[in-house]
């Protein structure tokens, strides 16, 4: 097996992944991943599942992830999104819940007023939620014309605004849709429609035993990973990461 790089999940098979049903296993067995490495962020990568490097290359392995970042959400395998510090990332059927149980977003479409009204969320980003509520799962210029962020200073307010839903996991990636001629547009749908099962176990699911199973599933990753780069990682406190680690 080849040497890993610092901060990289050794893949305990025998080979690496290649079909759909191989990523699967890997995403429900680390339980949360990003789709390629990221420089100093102790995270599985899917990338490096497949090609076994953590240096990323537009290569075969590189076109399979990211064919399987539009197919695994679109099928409900697994939740993808610009999650981990922004940055493309799966999280696993199973440890959904315990994730939205630690943001309180195991929520209602309806709900998007209230969460504008307590400032958990921007006006653009509650806009992209009731266009997303309204007219179901979106291509991306689709969204950004009911949202009316057609513009170029649209767009930026739109990448925000998404980053800022998906990161509370109230927005999840759904596929791609050709737009254009250009690349495939990504397709977004709300977390509460697309994954229903796991937003009703969430509201099952306090925020605190949440943090502790995300913890002690963590360490079994990294088992040299302290509560402040657990509070970093998962944006906690080190109060709370504190105390998940110790329960």
């Amino acid at each position: 097996m080849p040497r890993r790089s610092d901060g990289d999940y050794e893949i305990r098979s025998s080979g690496r992944l290649r079909t759909t049903a191989d990523a699967v296993r890997f995403i429900e067995n680390v339980a949360f991943c990003v789709l390629f490495p990221i420089k100093n962020v102790p995270l599985p990568s899917l990338y490096y599942a497949v090609s076994r490097r953590a240096d990323v290359r537009w290569d075969k392995y590189a076109q399979l992830v990211w064919k399987w970042k539009d197919e695994l959400p679109k099928k409900r395998r697994s939740f993808y999104g610009k999650y981990f510090k922004g940055r493309g990332s799966f999280i696993s059927l199973k440890f959904l819940p315990q994730f939205l149980a630690t943001h309180g977003t195991a929520i209602e479409p309806r709900e998007a007023e209230a969460f504008y009204k307590t400032g958990r969320i921007s006006h653009d980003a509650l806009e992209l939620w009731l266009a997303l509520a309204k007219h179901g799962p979106l291509p991306t210029l689709e969204l950004r014309h009911a949202s009316k962020m057609e513009s170029q200073a649209g767009n930026k307010r739109f990448k925000k605004a998404m980053l800022e839903l998906q990161g509370l996991l109230i927005v999840t990636h759904s596929g791609a849709e050709q737009e254009t001629e250009a690349w495939a547009s990504n397709r977004f749908d709300l977390v509460a429609r697309g994954f229903s099962r796991q937003v009703a176990e969430a509201r099952k699911i306090s925020a605190q035993e949440a943090r502790v199973a995300i913890a002690v599933k963590y360490k079994t990753l990294y088992p040299g990973a302290g509560p402040v780069q657990i509070a970093r990682l998962f944006g906690w406190t080190k109060a709370q990461a504190v105390t998940a680690l110790a329960l």
